[in-house]
């Protein structure tokens, strides 16, 4: 199949430059290396040839349908995409303003490009002097990475999957990029989360620290003790599945003591009669049982 039929059936806006991009990617990729070696097919690799040339003319490129038409996985595709594009020295640009247009936050533009500043700063600082001319910071992933950041500092929804399709990387690749950005530059891309008490955290047990029944009875008495500090009062407002917990305990208490108070009763009026009938059996007679009335 050629690479014309392949862009038809993908949904690609098939013009000439984009066509010839693609088929010259191609035969780079024969030239340099043998992709089969990394368990590329032949239709697999148009495919990606396609979508690098379709980020280079900035045409809309369907990834869910090229993995569909690939016959691999996503993670296979993934892998497949970095590799190749490592091997043919293929650099991605990717603008901040293009990515807040896309996504609807023109708001983040400068928050976004401050974040970056300060992290190439912090990181090149933590760096030795000998690898900070090797580092490259205009790979896609670390601005994707900092409008997604930004984007959930400031509440705004963003689509993880999506951006990671756009800068044409991995997820694991993303999360640690995210990680080390977070490290470097909590001030600007954190999020501040509220502390919990240890003593209150334990299982679900933070469901009940929101009640205020609860948080009252933790300052009156000064201690927070395990479930027996909820069993013990009554007007406690409780979720459903401890109300249910509870009923089925007593429930249970209830009907243990019904037949333990039951053969309790059974054991004794036996035992009862067997007593009298032995006294009265074994009960010597007297001149009083032999007087005639």
């Amino acid at each position: 199949m050629d690479m014309r039929g392949i862009a038809t059936k993908l949904g690609l806006v098939v013009s000439k430059p984009l066509i010839r991009k693609a088929e010259e990617l191609r035969r780079l990729c024969d030239v340099q290396f043998n992709s089969s070696i990394i368990g590329v097919g032949e239709v697999c690799k148009a495919i990606i040839c396609l979508e690098i040339a379709a980020s280079r003319f900035q045409v809309i490129f369907d990834r869910k349908r090229a993995i569909q038409m690939s016959g691999m996985s996503e993670k296979a595709y993934m892998r497949s995409f970095n590799t190749m594009q490592n091997s043919l020295d293929v650099k991605i640009t990717l603008d901040v303003r293009e990515l807040a247009i896309r996504f609807g936050c023109v708001r983040l533009i400068p928050f976004v490009q401050k974040g970056l500043s300060l992290y190439k700063e912090r990181f090149l600082a933590s760096l030795p002097s000998s690898r900070r001319a090797s580092t490259d910071f205009n790979r896609p992933v670390f601005t994707a990475v900092a409008f997604y950041l930004c984007a959930k500092r400031h509440k705004l929804k963003v689509d993880k999957s999506k951006l990671i399709e756009v800068c044409g990387t991995s997820e694991s690749e993303f999360g640690t990029v995210s990680t080390s950005m977070n490290d470097l530059c909590f001030d600007v891309f954190g999020i501040t989360k509220e502390k919990k008490d240890p003593k209150s955290v334990k299982g679900n047990r933070e469901l009940l620290d929101v009640l205020p029944g609860k948080r009252k009875h933790e300052d009156e008495s000064g201690f927070s003790s395990d479930d027996s500090s909820v069993d013990d009062e009554p007007d406690l407002d409780l979720p459903t599945y401890k109300r249910q917990k509870q009923g089925e305990k007593h429930a249970y208490e209830e009907w243990k003591s019904t037949v333990i108070s039951s053969n309790k009763k059974t054991k004794t009026a036996p035992t009862k009669r067997k007593t009298q009938a032995r006294l009265n059996f074994e009960k010597k007679p007297t001149e009083s049982d032999f007087v005639q009335s």
